[in-house]
């Protein structure tokens, strides 16, 4: 066995004037591989998002597939595979076992991205009408019983699914 020269994050440290090994990141910087949304969580940014961002990937079959498939994973549960609004969450669910039957918790259902008069966000307009820096606000921080995805989805993943969801608005 040997002795790592390297410090462990947990370790005294008498290099610094605090004697932490693990050092706070200087004010302003970002991890390598980190990408900074500049848009607060609010209504006011949610708009100006929508005024201003707009999906940085080309729009191609590869890019679509994958947004599919990412929508298909994490979104459809509650969206529904064509984004009507109708996933398995939101349905009533029962369990029958040795207790007898109970009802699962389920979700409300989130508006269809289809021109329905049962499509309007809790936002304002059409879910059909929304725009790439409204869709990707939303897939950040989440909204109503939606929570964020950005730990689950990296930036170009969001894009992916931005794009696809594009598409489901079309039908």
């Amino acid at each position: 066995m040997y002795d790592p020269l390297a410090f462990n994050p947990d370790q005294p440290n008498a290099n610094f004037a605090d004697g932490k090994t693990a050092q706070t990141p200087p004010k302003g910087t970002d991890p390598v591989g980190f990408t900074r949304f500049e848009y607060a969580n609010t209504l006011e940014e949610y708009e100006r998002a929508g005024r201003e961002v707009k999906n940085p990937l080309v729009v191609n079959a590869e890019n679509l597939e994958k947004g599919k498939a990412l929508f298909t994973t994490y979104c459809s549960v509650c969206h529904g595979p064509e984004g009507k609004g109708d996933g398995p969450l939101t349905k009533d669910r029962s369990v029958t076992d040795s207790r007898g039957t109970r009802q699962l918790e389920n979700f409300p259902p989130p508006p269809s991205y289809h021109r329905t008069d049962k499509a309007n966000s809790s936002r304002g307009g059409f879910m059909a009408d929304l725009t790439d820096g409204k869709i990707y606000h939303t897939i950040y921080y989440g909204h109503n019983s939606m929570g964020s995805h950005a730990s689950q989805l990296s930036p170009e993943e969001r894009w992916k699914v931005v794009m696809y969801v594009h598409e489901l608005q079309k039908k």
